[in-house]
């Protein structure tokens, strides 16, 4: 969902794209940025590329469409470097912010691209409400999010009505707000073997049976972390699934 400050502008609807034309919203969105350069993802028409670029730190904005791509450059090509390329195969340089309004129709890819990348320490992300929620852990974690807790803090950073958009979804959005922890639950090395872990955990209703194929005393490991045999996957917090990777990975056990 790129920026627009032209509320006659529409998005793509097929990907779900709407622009957000509310001042207030952009303003709320910039103040989470931290200081640094910063990367913001589908530009659009700059709304939020402009309350960006009177910050201090380089700006760099991504934008697919070549119209909206030259009308950038015209417009703020002095204070900001615009590429035209897509958000999906963009490889990330230095350590920068990420910002992005996601077209709510690629909303997982994006999330898979930006976690696989190391770039980046800081992301804020406007998606759709329930999904914001989702990968915040509101009620509970996803697989998507518990496969890459070890390595990032996920929180919702607030809630964007429907009518800040261009065109209306049908919908909320929400703010995502992702940190790459300084100190990993996880070693980074052991990423593959950890995720596989969390998908076999997945597949079942209950966590048991997971824990039961990989350890030799599940019980009372569950029993060891305040668990029972009912607790279910998305349960458990980030420190609990890196402790289970590494009762998992223990060769001291017998």
């Amino acid at each position: 969902m790129p920026s627009s400050s032209r509320p006659a502008v529409g998005g793509r609807h097929e990907l779900g794209q709407n622009f957000l034309v509310d001042g207030r919203v952009v303003a709320r969105i910039a103040a989470l940025v931290p200081p640094g350069p910063v990367v913001e993802l589908g530009a659009g028409d700059g709304a939020l590329t402009r309350r960006l670029a009177g910050r201090d730190g380089d700006v760099t904005a991504v934008e697919l469409d070549p119209g909206r791509a030259a009308g950038l450059r015209r417009a703020l090509g002095g204070r900001v470097r615009v590429v035209q390329a897509d958000m999906l195969r963009f490889r990330l340089d230095g350590a920068p912010t990420v910002v992005s309004n996601v077209p709510f129709g690629i909303t997982t890819p994006v999330l898979r691209h930006l976690l696989a990348q190391r770039a980046w320490t800081t992301a804020v992300l406007l998606l759709q409400w329930e999904v914001a929620r989702k990968r915040a852990a509101v009620g509970g974690t996803t697989l998507l999010t518990a496969s890459w807790w070890p390595w990032y803090e996920f929180s919702l950073a607030g809630r964007v009505p429907a009518s800040a958009f261009r065109p209306r979804p049908a919908v909320d959005g929400g703010i995502l707000v992702l940190h790459r922890r300084p100190e990993p639950l996880v070693p980074l090395a052991e990423r593959a073997a950890y995720q596989r872990l969390v998908r076999e955990a997945f597949r079942g209703d209950r966590l048991l049976p997971a824990v039961r194929r990989a350890l030799p005393a599940p019980r009372r490991w569950l029993a060891a972390h305040g668990l029972d045999t009912g607790t279910r996957p998305r349960d458990l917090g980030a420190q609990e699934w890196a402790a289970l990777h590494a009762a998992v990975n223990d060769t001291t056990q017998p």
